[in-house]
C-alpha cells in the first residue's frame, strides 16, 4: 500500500499541471485513493500557508493587475487629453510581423491540442475543448453602448453609435480538464457572444451576425507566441506527472515569471474577477487590448471572499449560482489603445501594457440580470455544439498578433475533433433565442 506521501505527490501534480488526465491513471492505482479528498484539503492548506510559491492574497504582477480606472474614470487624465494622443493605426508598418517558422509551430500546436482532447475522451468517453473545459455557469445579458463616447472611441460598427446587443456568456477555468477542483488556483475565463451585429464580417462568421469576445483573468498570456505555445504545451505534456521536473524546465527559461504566474492567481469569487483580452485587436482605426471590470458594489465586495480548503471542489460554480439567483451583475467594458509598439508589443502577448501610461477607457457596459446560471440543458448545448472564436465577428475588430493567428487554425481544429468524437454537429446560432434554457 502506498502512503499518504504518494497521493500527496500526485495531488501536487494535479494542482500544478492542467492536463490532469495524464497522471490520473497513476492515482487510480493507489489503494489509498478514497482518502484523496481529505489529503487534498490537507495539501491545499499546507500549500497555501507554508509554500513560498502559494500567493493567495499577494500575487504575481503578471497574474493580477488592477485597472486604475475600474469605475470608468481616467484617474486625473482628461478625456480631452486622451482624445489628442497619437494612437497607432492598426495597419501601420510593424504592428504585425510574422516570424519565420510560425506556420509549422501552429500546426504542431493544433496536433498537441488534439492529443490532449483524445486523452480526455479516453478518460471520460467524452471530448472537451483543449482549454477552458470546465464550465462554472452560462448567463444571458446585454452589451450596451451609449451615445456619448468621444470621437476617438467611436470605432467600428459596435461603437460608432449607441446600441444594445443581446449576449450570452460562459464562465470557465482555463485548463483542459473538466474535472479540475475549484480549490486549485488557476486562471479563469469568460467568453461572450453578442447577437444582432451588423457590418463587414470575416468569412468564417459571415453567415451568422455575432461578435465573439473572449477573456482570461490574467492580463499577460503565458503562451505569448506560437513558438512559446508549442514549447510550453510540450513541456506540460512531457512532464505533467513530474511537477518538480516541470518547474525545473520552466525555471531554466528566460520567461520563468510569466510561465509560473498562472499558479499564483488569487482564487476568489468569479463575479469579482477582472477579465482581460491578453492579446491585441484592431479597434476600428486603432489597436486595442480590452478588459471587463466588475462595477457593482456587491461584486466588488466579493473580491475579499477567497476559496478555502474546506470549501467543496465545485465552490466557484456554487458561489456563482447563488450570486446570479439573487443579484444583477454589471461590468465596464474598457479598451486600452496602443501608442508605442516598443512598449506595447502586438506580436508578444506576454507583456502587460502599463495602464498608468496607457489608461483604460470605458466604451460599453455589460448588464446581466438575476437568473439561473447553471442550467444543464444550456451547459450541454454550449459544450457540445457551440464555440466562441475571435475570428467570428467584424473585420473592424480583427484579432492581431501571433497568438490570434494561432487561434484561427487551432480553434476550428479543436472544435472539429470534438464534434467528431462526440457525434455532435457544430451549431452557429444566429439568435440568442436559439439557445435552450430559461428565458429572461
Amino acid at each position: 500500500m502506498r502512503g499518504a506521501g504518494a497521493v500527496l505527490e500526485v495531488s501536487i501534480a494535479l494542482w500544478q499541471h492542467p492536463f490532469r488526465m495524464l497522471v490520473r491513471s497513476e492515482l487510480s492505482s493507489t489503494r489509498c485513493t478514497p482518502h484523496l479528498p481529505y489529503l487534498l484539503r490537507e495539501y491545499l492548506y499546507i500549500y497555501r500557508h507554508l509554500t513560498p510559491r502559494a500567493m493567495t492574497d499577494t500575487t504575481s504582477n503578471l497574474a493580477v493587475h488592477p485597472a486604475p480606472n475600474a469605475n470608468g474614470s481616467t484617474d486625473g487624465v482628461s478625456q480631452a487629453g486622451l482624445a489628442k494622443r497619437h494612437y497607432i493605426r492598426w495597419n501601420s508598418e510593424g504592428v504585425e510581423k510574422v516570424p519565420e517558422g510560425e506556420e509549422e509551430d501552429i500546426r504542431a500546436v493544433a496536433e498537441q491540442i488534439n492529443a490532449i482532447q483524445k486523452a480526455q475522451w479516453n478518460m471520460h468517453r467524452h471530448c472537451y475543448s483543449g482549454t477552458h473545459a470546465r464550465t462554472h455557469g452560462i448567463v444571458k445579458g446585454t452589451f450596451i453602448v451609449k451615445d456619448d463616447l468621444p470621437e476617438h472611441l467611436k470605432q467600428g460598427p459596435l461603437f460608432e453609435k449607441a446600441g444594445e446587443y443581446p449576449l450570452i456568456a460562459r464562465y470557465s477555468t482555463e485548463p483542459g480538464d473538466p474535472g479540475l477542483d475549484d480549490r486549485i488556483p488557476q486562471p479563469r475565463g469568460f467568453a461572450m457572444k453578442l447577437f444582432g451585429v451588423e457590418g463587414d464580417m470575416f468569412e468564417a462568421g459571415k453567415d451568422f451576425p455575432t461578435q465573439d469576445i473572449e477573456f482570461n483573468s490574467t492580463p499577460a498570456l503565458d503562451l505569448a507566441t506560437a513558438k512559446v505555445t508549442r514549447e510550453i504545451i510540450g513541456l506540460r505534456i512531457a512532464h505533467g506527472d513530474d511537477p518538480k521536473e516541470l518547474y525545473k524546465k520552466l525555471e531554466a527559461r528566460n520567461d520563468t515569471e510569466l510561465q509560473t504566474a498562472r499558479d499564483k492567481v488569487r482564487n476568489t469569487h468569479l463575479e469579482s474577477t477582472r477579465q482581460y483580452s491578453q492579446t491585441a485587436y484592431r479597434f476600428g482605426d486603432y489597436v486595442m487590448k480590452y478588459c471587463l471590470v466588475p462595477s457593482s458594489e456587491t461584486q466588488r465586495k466579493l473580491y475579499e471572499e477567497t476559496v478555502r480548503p474546506e470549501d467543496g471542489s465545485d465552490i466557484l460554480h456554487r458561489w456563482l449560482q447563488n450570486f446570479h439567483a439573487n443579484h444583477d451583475a454589471e461590468y465596464e467594458f474598457q479598451v486600452q489603445l496602443c501608442e508605442n509598439l516598443e512598449d506595447q508589443p502586438v506580436e508578444y502577448a506576454g507583456k502587460i501594457w502599463d495602464p498608468e501610461k496607457y489608461p483604460w477607457q470605458t466604451v460599453a457596459t455589460v448588464q446581466i440580470p438575476a437568473q439561473e446560471s447553471f442550467d444543464y440543458e444550456r451547459k450541454t448545448f454550449w459544450e457540445d455544439h457551440m464555440r466562441v472564436d475571435p475570428w467570428h465577428g467584424l473585420k473592424a475588430y480583427q484579432p492581431l498578433g501571433g497568438p490570434n493567428r494561432l487561434r484561427r487554425i487551432v480553434y476550428p481544429a479543436s472544435s472539429g475533433l470534438r464534434r467528431k468524437m462526440n457525434g455532435r454537429k457544430e451549431i452557429n446560432v444566429k439568435s440568442i433565442d436559439e439557445i435552450p434554457g430559461p428565458k429572461l
